[in-house]
């Protein structure tokens, strides 16, 4: 429980329909001002609107402090992504590490059966192979299956989305008739460990070595233009390159190595294909060969026909149907047949 109206009325819901409900909120650390915002969870302020929504309801509530595990698992690495010129998904790492990992550990231990979120996102078995399947939300507005590719059959078979089947226009109506407090406060925004300020100033604080001037040049080699550091850019960037040209550039690669950005026009940005590792595959054990699947590379891109090639286990290439933007190293890659969630992986 967060403090917001999606995991408060989930826990309602749950409630209402006769499990019984144990609220947990988790003490994340909070890296800038604004984060104890009306607008961030799991920060004090966040803790105290879920406690008063457990009071509300009758249920036992326990904050969990997970700074130091959060900081680890997941600020560190988001930092080090960028160090490196990625650009990393630290919601999908939490889902996968904390929420479904260290968290899911502690609600055996409390004697849960299952671990209840406010995703936007279904589950459901096939009948034939018994696999646990995730699904995208109803509402394709607030769809989040994006976000939870990476979990194992084990915490998909624990999880429940309560308000997958339905849109946030029917869960703030729902949040209403149950009364709680919570109803009209709006939706979280961002990345929640960030606040009011640039990510960059934590960045130069943990590696300053990113954040060193260099070159801006085009796909030749003919220097444009110089940067204050690569870790302030991301494959695909149009806006604030620093540089006037003819036409709008965009950030086509990045080498931490030479410290340069490397920039071109809309059609140079188009992409063929590109490389996944890690994969986890939800849907059923590695394929044979190659299939074909709708693949999403952005949670606000709407997913593309492409023909996945296993290369190694783990590892594929993705070719698309139809050129597109070049994805960005470190986002992630999720495959798609219809509703269903195939599985995904971290784009090299």
């Amino acid at each position: 429980m967060s403090g917001g109206v999606d995991s408060s009325t989930a826990a309602a819901l749950l409630q209402w329909q006769g499990y019984e409900v144990i609220g947990v909120g988790l003490r994340l650390p909070l890296l800038q001002a604004g984060c104890n915002s009306p607008r961030r969870c799991c920060g004090p302020a966040a803790m105290e609107d879920a406690r008063a929504v457990a009071n509300q309801l009758g249920i036992r509530f326990a904050a969990l402090d997970y700074q130091e595990l959060f900081s680890r698992e997941i600020v560190e690495r988001f930092f080090r992504s960028y160090a490196e010129g990625r650009t990393p998904n630290p919601c999908a790492e939490c889902n996968r590490l904390i929420k479904f990992g260290r968290l899911l550990e502690f609600a055996r231990v409390m004697g849960a059966d299952f671990l209840a979120t406010g995703h936007y996102a279904r589950t459901s078995r096939d009948p034939q192979s018994g696999r646990h399947l995730l699904l995208k939300g109803a509402d394709r507005e607030k769809d989040q299956s994006y976000f939870l590719y990476a979990l194992s059959q084990e915490q998909l078979a624990a999880a429940l989305f309560p308000l997958g089947a339905m849109t946030k226009d029917e869960t703030r109506r729902l949040a209403r008739s149950f009364g709680l407090p919570v109803s009209e406060k709006p939706g979280s925004q961002d990345i929640c460990f960030l606040g009011e300020g640039d990510y960059r100033s934590l960045l130069a604080e943990r590696h300053p070595e990113s954040l060193q001037p260099g070159p801006i040049v085009d796909r030749r080699g003919r220097v444009l233009g110089t940067h204050k550091g690569v870790a302030g850019f991301t494959v695909g960037q149009r806006k604030s390159l620093g540089i006037a040209a003819g036409a709008p550039l965009y950030v086509l690669a990045l080498h931490p190595a030479t410290r340069a950005v490397v920039v071109g026009t809309k059609e140079e940005l188009q992409q063929e294909k590109f490389t996944v590792a890690g994969i986890n595959w939800m849907a059923f054990d590695p394929p044979p060969g190659s299939l074909e699947a709708q693949v999403k590379v952005r949670y606000r891109q709407a997913e593309q026909p492409a023909a996945i090639r296993l290369i190694e286990p783990g590892r594929a290439e993705v070719r698309w149907r139809t050129p597109q933007p070049a994805a960005a190293p470190g986002q992630s890659a999720v495959f798609y047949k219809g509703e269903v969630v195939l599985g995904g992986g971290i784009i090299e």
